[in-house]
C-alpha cells in the first residue's frame, strides 16, 4: 500500500481541526440570538462556552485513557462521529438545556480529538519540525475562526441559528471522510494507559507547572472573547452584519499569529512564551482603553491586535509539554498531551467564567481586566519555570 504523505495526514487533521474549532467558537457569534431564543441572561447563554471547555477538560484523559488500545484511524473516525451526534442534537435542541447536552457531547469528541492529533503531529514529521507540523493542524482551528466562525454567525443571522450548527454537521462529515482517507493505519498504539502515569504526571513539578501555565496563559483570552460579539456591538455599536467583517478580520489575524508562533516555539520556548504573553496582555488593555472611549477606529484595531496575540502561543505550549514529558515521564506522553489539551479548556473555563462575573457586576467592556489579571499568572510561572530550568543547569 501507499504511503500516506505526513502533509497529507496533516490536512486531513487540519479539516477535523476546523471543524472542531468552528463549533467550540461559534457560541461567540450567535450568543445574541441564542440570549434571544431561550429569554435567557448574557451570562447563562456563556454557558454553551465554559461548559464545551468543561466538557473537553473531561473528555480529554478520560477518552485518552479509555481508548488506549484502539487503532489510532478507528478512534479518530469514532470521534469525527461522536462529534457529529453532538452538533446534531445542538442544531435542532428545543430547549436551552439540550443544546447544553449537545455541547457537552460535542466537547468531549474535541478533547481526545485535539489530544490524539497532536501526537499523530509531531509523529509524522521530523523531531526539528515539530512546533510547526502541530501549528499546522492548529491553522484548522484558526482557519475556523476566519472561515467557519463568521460563516456560521452569517448563516445564523441571514437564518436562525439552528442552521449555523447544520453547517457544523457539514464540515464534521468532511472532517470524517478525509480522516478514513488520509490517516495512516499503522500509527503506533499506546496500548493501555497505566493509571500510575497519573502519579508520574502529578508528582512532577515542571509538568504540572507547564499545565498552569497552559490554562492561565491560554485562558486569558477568553475573559474577553467568549463576549466578543456583545463588545462589537453594544459597547463599539457595530451593526450585526459589521462584525461578521471583523470576525473574520479577526480570524485572518489568528492565523497569521499562530504561524508566527509555531515558527517562533520551534527553539527557546519559554522565552518565547513569555513575550507572546506579554503582548497578549498590552492587546487586552488596548481593548478595554478603546472599550472606554467607545471609539469604533480604536475597538477595531484593539479586536486585529487581540486576534494576532490570542491564539499565537497554542503551539509552544503544546510542544513544550510534550517535550517535558518525553524528558521526564516518556510512557505516559499521550496522557500528558491530553491533560495539556484538559488544561487549555480549563483556561477557557475560567476565562469565560471570569469574563461572565465581570459583565454580570459591572459591563463588557470591563472584561479585559480579568483577562490581563490571568495572563500575568501565567507570565509569573514562566518566570519561575525559567529559574527551574537555570538551577539544574
Amino acid at each position: 500500500m501507499k504511503k500516506i504523505s505526513p502533509s497529507l495526514t496533516l490536512l486531513a487533521l487540519a479539516i477535523n481541526a476546523f471543524a472542531i474549532g468552528s463549533t467550540e467558537f461559534i457560541s461567540v457569534g450567535l450568543m445574541p440570538m441564542i440570549v434571544n431564543t431561550f429569554n435567557i441572561s448574557l451570562s447563562q447563554a456563556g454557558l454553551t462556552v465554559s461548559l464545551y471547555a468543561l466538557g473537553v477538560t473531561v473528555g480529554a484523559p478520560l477518552l485518552t485513557i479509555l481508548t488506549g488500545t484502539w487503532n489510532r484511524k478507528t478512534l479518530m473516525v469514532s470521534i469525527m462521529g461522536l462529534f457529529i451526534l453532538g452538533n446534531l442534537l445542538s442544531a435542532f435542541a428545543p430547549t436551552f438545556l439540550l443544546l447544553l447536552v449537545g455541547r457537552v457531547l460535542a466537547s468531549l469528541a474535541h478533547g481526545i480529538f485535539m489530544s490524539i492529533s497532536t501526537v499523530i503531529a509531531a509523529d509524522v514529521v521530523r523531531p526539528e519540525k515539530r512546533a510547526s507540523a502541530i501549528a499546522l493542524m492548529f491553522t484548522g482551528l484558526t482557519v475556523a475562526t476566519v472561515i467557519g466562525v463568521p460563516l456560521g454567525t452569517f448563516i445564523g443571522q441571514h437564518s436562525n441559528w439552528h442552521m449555523s450548527f447544520v453547517f457544523i454537521v457539514f464540515i464534521g462529515l468532511i472532517g470524517l471522510i478525509a480522516t478514513s482517507i488520509l490517516v495512516p493505519k499503522g500509527m503506533p498504539i499506546p496500548g493501555k494507559i497505566n493509571l500510575s502515569g497519573l502519579a508520574r504526571i502529578f508528582t512532577n513539578k515542571s509538568i504540572l507547572m507547564s499545565l498552569f501555565i497552559t490554562a492561565f496563559g491560554y485562558g486569558g483570552t477568553f475573559a474577553a472573547y467568549t463576549y466578543l460579539t456583545p463588545i462589537l456591538e453594544g459597547t463599539f455599536r457595530f451593526s450585526a452584519s459589521t462584525v461578521v467583517i471583523i470576525l473574520v478580520a479577526y480570524g485572518v489575524m489568528v492565523a497569521i499569529g499562530n504561524s508566527l508562533g509555531g515558527h517562533l516555539a520551534n527553539k527557546n520556548i519559554l522565552p518565547a512564551l513569555q513575550k507572546m504573553f506579554a503582548a497578549l496582555a498590552l492587546s487586552l488593555l488596548f481593548l478595554f482603553i478603546s472599550a472606554g472611549l467607545a471609539s469604533q477606529a480604536l475597538g477595531l484595531i484593539a479586536t486585529l491586535l487581540l486576534g494576532l496575540f490570542a491564539f499565537m502561543n497554542v503551539p509552544g505550549l503544546q510542544l513544550y509539554v510534550v517535550q517535558l514529558a518525553e524528558k521526564f515521564t516518556p510512557k505516559d506522553i499521550t496522557l500528558v498531551s491530553a491533560f495539556n489539551i484538559a488544561a487549555f479548556n480549563v483556561g477557557i473555563t475560567l476565562g469565560s467564567f471570569v469574563g461572565g462575573q465581570i459583565s454580570r457586576g459591572s459591563s463588557v467592556g470591563f472584561t479585559p481586566l480579568g483577562g490581563i489579571i490571568i495572563i500575568l499568572l501565567a507570565m509569573f510561572l514562566i518566570r519561575l519555570a525559567q529559574k527551574d530550568q537555570a538551577s539544574k543547569l
